[in-house]
């Protein structure tokens, strides 16, 4: 069974031969390669050698193109900031009211000069590459997410309640071109999408239900209907709405440190979706000796022992976690397998 096969055999609930390895890697990647982060983020050859040698070096099952939250936002005509050695960012809000919003056009992920354009040739560069024995992800953000890189997050947040209408018309906007971007990308091969939506995790339950969760839904129908997958990433404690998030129809659903594994497994689990989590990036990763690290990893394959699960951090790796804390890491499914075996004499093929 290689990576693609164990993942999507995870994702379906069928039998694995181990747990797959599907951490979130930006910064860590970028790191190996030897380039700066604005080289990364701006260049999708870079980004894509810098995820395709984090494959060839770690033997990790998954790798995605993601560098940050403002592809879109970029190409809608915000004035960007590129740092050297950090994530790009709007310099200023580019909504701010409803005659702002009237005077964006629709841009093209096609166009080969937008930002957009750039993460699809790295998609597509990462697909020809290792897509046969490797699941390759693209990358979009769901609309609420992109309203908040639009508007800026507190300026957003205050349009829930001040102007709740505009509020929705530029989520109604945005989801238009989500979901081109998801399809380009789905378009140069990759049969999944990751989908971030960070800020949904500071939402009430009822405001996500109002203004997040309506939208993934129809990202994730938009990617069903063209035959792909997604796999919703909202990191932050979203314990308040993990009960809500199922709904959005997502194939896969990252979750935080911050949220019980318990409490994900009893959700995910009763919904027979496959999830991953939920080492701490800091004190599990950044911070530990390789052999905590690998005894948390195998806490959680433990406790997701008869699910659809995947090992991986609660969010992206730090950069500057250890070679030796991430090979461990990415050994624990192996392990786990032997222990099993040694202790039980079992066959260590099964649903985790």
């Amino acid at each position: 069974m290689n990576s693609k096969q164990r993942c999507l055999a995870a994702i379906s609930g069928e039998p694995v031969d181990r747990v797959p390895v599907f951490p979130l890697l930006m910064f860590f990647a970028q790191k190996r390669l030897g380039v700066s982060y604005r080289e990364f983020a701006t260049n999708g050859h870079v980004m894509a050698e810098a995820q395709i040698n984090i494959r060839e070096t770690f033997g990790v099952d998954a790798i995605t193109a993601c560098s940050d939250a403002f592809r879109i936002t970029a190409d809608l005509g915000a004035d960007m900031v590129f740092p050297g050695n950090q994530t790009p960012f709007a310099a200023s809000p580019l909504v701010v009211n409803r005659g702002d919003l009237n005077r964006l056009a629709r841009p093209d992920p096609l166009n080969p000069n937008t930002r957009m354009n750039d993460r699809i040739r790295a998609t597509q560069e990462m697909v020809r590459a290792v897509g046969d024995d490797c699941l390759v992800l693209g990358w979009v953000d769901m609309p609420f997410a992109e309203a908040c890189s639009v508007c800026g997050i507190s300026e957003y947040m205050l349009m829930l309640y001040d102007d709740p209408p505009l509020a929705h018309q530029l989520l109604e906007y945005l989801t238009n071109i989500v979901i081109d971007f998801c399809l380009a990308q789905l378009g140069v091969g990759t049969p999944m999408i990751g989908a971030g939506d960070a800020a949904a995790s500071l939402l009430s339950p009822n405001l996500y239900r109002e203004f997040a969760l309506p939208y993934e839904q129809r990202v994730c129908a938009a990617v069903h209907k063209a035959g792909g997958m997604v796999k919703l990433h909202i990191c932050g404690n979203t314990t308040h709405i993990v009960d809500d998030m199922v709904h959005s129809e997502a194939d896969l659903f990252n979750v935080d440190h911050l949220v019980d594994f318990s409490t994900a497994r009893r959700v995910y689990a009763g919904a027979q979706v496959c999830f991953k989590g939920n080492l701490d990036p800091v004190a599990d990763m950044l911070q530990a000796v390789p052999e905590a690290c690998q005894a948390q990893a195998l806490n959680c394959i433990q406790m997701a022992a008869g699910t659809r699960y995947m090992l991986s951090a609660g969010c992206e790796v730090p950069g500057d976690t250890s070679d030796e804390v991430f090979k461990a890491f990415c050994q624990a499914p192996q392990r786990f397998n032997a222990e099993l075996t040694s202790d039980n004499g079992q066959n260590p093929d099964a649903t985790h």
